[in-house]
């Protein structure tokens, strides 16, 4: 089995990319959703998390309290100890899962992350996929999918990481400035590639 990252800023594509990848026979692994499934079902990490922010960081009913989880991290500048909580459980997680896939037969194994490259190139991944796309451009994406203002958009990409300085860590640089057609005929090109390999 071969594993991959994918990685890139927010609009640039990631998703449209993987879904691709998922169609052809891939199996891929959404950092965000499976976090925030981890934390309202993993208990050691439910209870970190009530440790480190409080009570209130879940409801009563066990789902997550997310506008205080959010205000807590975000504005009171505490995002490094979430992720110190949620990272680790996170990657342990997804390995096991790795393993559980190939056993299964899948032969590319692909994990969907904006942090993929926060620490450096993980050791584990044989490739890493970055996705560029013009920032102007991303805006736009954004905007139409979540609704959001060009301003908060702003703020989310300028929390990011500069994606375009993480290309040395990366063996696929995908531009994505064209139609949407284009970056799925960029994802076909990569799977076959790969599963030639694999």
């Amino acid at each position: 089995m071969i594993k991959i990252g994918i990685t890139g800023g927010i609009g640039s594509g990631k998703t449209t990319f993987c879904k691709v990848l998922e169609e052809l026979g891939a199996f891929v692994l959404y950092a965000d959703d499976y976090a925030k499934e981890l934390m309202v079902n993993d208990e050691k990490l439910i209870s970190s998390i009530k440790n480190t922010f409080g009570e209130e960081a879940y409801f009563k009913d066990g789902t997550l309290n997310r506008k205080f989880l959010a205000e807590e991290a975000f504005s009171k500048g505490r995002v490094e100890e979430l992720n110190d909580l949620v990272h680790p459980v996170l990657w342990k997680k997804a390995d096991q899962l790795a393993d559980e896939k190939e056993k299964e037969g899948v032969t590319i194994f692909a994990k969907e992350a904006a942090i993929l490259l926060n620490n450096g190139r993980p050791e584990d991944l044989d490739y890493v996929v970055l996705l560029l796309a013009d920032d102007d451009e991303r805006v736009s994406r954004v905007k139409k999918r979540d609704k959001a203002t060009k301003e908060q958009i702003t703020e989310r990409i300028n929390k990011q990481p500069q994606f375009e300085e993480l290309a040395p860590l990366c063996d696929f640089i995908v531009m994505n400035e064209g139609t949407v057609e284009e970056l799925q005929n960029k994802a076909r090109e990569i799977y076959y590639l790969l599963n030639q390999i694999a």
